[in-house]
């Protein structure tokens, strides 16, 4: 399995290396349009290879899917929280009536009788 992990890691790495060498260009990546920039007076743009466009178009699309995610399950979790809450308080209940002694040895009824006392 450690085999089958490497020899995915080298050809994840030998495409990238390959889109990043097939796209050195240079693109200029605005962050309003430029109607709107010159209506405001204000610009912003970057310069960069188009490899670091691509790359990190699909890490933020990647975290935003983690996010998505972990937003999405927390109803999931906080239910998991509840139940082990549930689970401990039910456990420490079962040890302390386990751990009462054993004085009880005759009739129930009678036993109650005292419990009531």
């Amino acid at each position: 399995m450690r085999y089958i992990r490497y020899a995915f890691l080298v050809t994840l790495a030998v495409a990238l290396i390959t889109v990043a060498l097939a796209n050195r260009d240079t693109v200029t990546v605005h962050l309003l349009p430029q109607e709107l920039s010159g209506f405001l007076g204000w610009s912003w743009s970057l310069t960069l290879p188009l490899f670091v466009v691509i790359f990190a178009g699909v890490i933020a699309g990647v975290l935003i899917g983690f996010i998505w995610e972990w937003f999405r399950e927390h109803k999931i979790r906080a239910e998991g929280a509840r139940h082990r809450k549930e689970r401990d308080q039910l456990a420490r209940e079962v040890k302390t009536l386990r751990d009462q002694p054993k004085a009880r040895t005759g009739d129930d009824v009678l036993a109650l009788i005292d419990d009531a006392r």
